[in-house]
């Protein structure tokens, strides 16, 4: 029988949240090593050196913060920053990850999303003390669209550096202004005063990598083969694409990760252009946790870069839906293995 997406209802304790802060399965086994730089783009191999000492540093201020004094109290250490700014898919989660890989543990790794999750699912002095004891804590595709959720980060961020932990963000600058400067970086050392000191802002230029030298992304498969390829699919689901909105409304987000847990592939019928801006950001949440654990995705109806209108790329939350689409796209080029018919 085929299974549905909208038939499951995953519950996700909160004491396993800190514990699942770790990279997602696609950058596993990435390395400063196995990032190969663009050499047309001279930023990326100064942003490996860059990041590369920052893990040395953040080793050493460890192990200077877990040495106690004569007295048997441990050393006051503060933590330090870095932030990788740049453009869509130019490889700064897989250094952030290199840099998570690289120091000692304790230590955690979640999107902002993930981090505000954790933050409400915990409470915040939880939070910060359960992250205290942490070498680094990282954070990729850091937002500035929601200026409480924003804040709320840059007082967790100043307890913990405060405690000694470090931290390492990403965030990405729009295609359209890449030219203008480090748009990003300073929109985020002004929306987090208290800690613009503390953060390097490093630059990584290039083209989209998900999309270098591939061809265009495929046209949407009619209902029929898509009811036929998810049938000759072990372990994939087949979801209507409304009422699979409708269930990921009744969903918290931080469970979007256990929805898809074990699924090798996420067939979707009857895609259309979303004009609800709280659709669409539940959208972007899925495709961010379908993209972390590598799952192909399949759609008939619209285009995938038609699913947001617009009026909503021309808004606030642009970034998040040029993310989603840019996920999306390299997602639908996968081909998840069949059976024989």
């Amino acid at each position: 029988m085929q299974q549905r997406l909208v038939d499951r209802h995953p519950e996700v304790p909160a004491d396993q949240l800190v514990a699942q802060m770790v990279p997602p399965p696609t950058f596993d086994e990435v390395s400063f090593a196995s990032y190969i730089p663009d050499p047309q783009q001279p930023s990326q191999a100064a942003a490996v050196l860059k990041a590369e000492l920052f893990a040395d540093q953040v080793t050493k201020l460890h192990r200077a913060a877990s040495k106690k004094s004569l007295f048997g109290k441990k050393k006051p250490v503060s933590g330090i920053g870095l932030y990788l700014d740049g453009g869509f898919g130019v490889g700064k989660t897989h250094l952030l990850a290199s840099i998570f890989h690289s120091v000692p543990g304790p230590k955690s790794f979640g999107t902002f999303g993930e981090v505000t999750n954790l933050v409400g699912a915990l409470g915040f002095n939880n939070s910060v003390e359960r992250l205290a004891a942490n070498s680094v804590l990282c954070i990729d595709e850091f937002e500035l669209d929601d200026p409480g959720d924003t804040m709320l980060v840059s007082r967790l961020l100043s307890e913990l550096t405060a405690r000694g932990v470090s931290v390492v963000a990403t965030s990405n600058t729009l295609p359209g202004q890449l030219g203008e400067g480090r748009f990003a970086a300073s929109d985020f050392m002004r929306e987090i005063k208290k800690l613009g000191s503390l953060f390097e802002p490093i630059r990584v230029d290039g083209p989209d990598y998900r999309h270098r030298d591939l061809p265009p992304a495929p046209e949407p498969t009619s209902p029929e083969l898509l009811a036929e390829k998810a049938s000759h699919t072990p372990g994939s689901t087949l979801d209507e694409f409304e009422a699979l909105l409708k269930h990921l409304s009744t969903l918290h987000p931080s469970k979007y990760n256990a929805l898809i847990h074990g699924v090798s592939a996420v067939y979707i019928s009857g895609v259309h252009t979303v004009t609800d801006q709280a659709v669409a950001l539940r959208i972007v949440v899925l495709a961010d946790r379908l993209y972390d654990a590598g799952t192909p995705v399949t759609v008939s109806g619209a285009k995938l870069d038609e699913i947001f209108s617009q009026e909503m790329l021309d808004g606030g939350y642009r970034k998040k839906y040029l993310r989603a689409i840019s996920r999306l796209l390299a997602l639908s080029r996968f081909e998840a293995p069949a059976t024989a018919s």
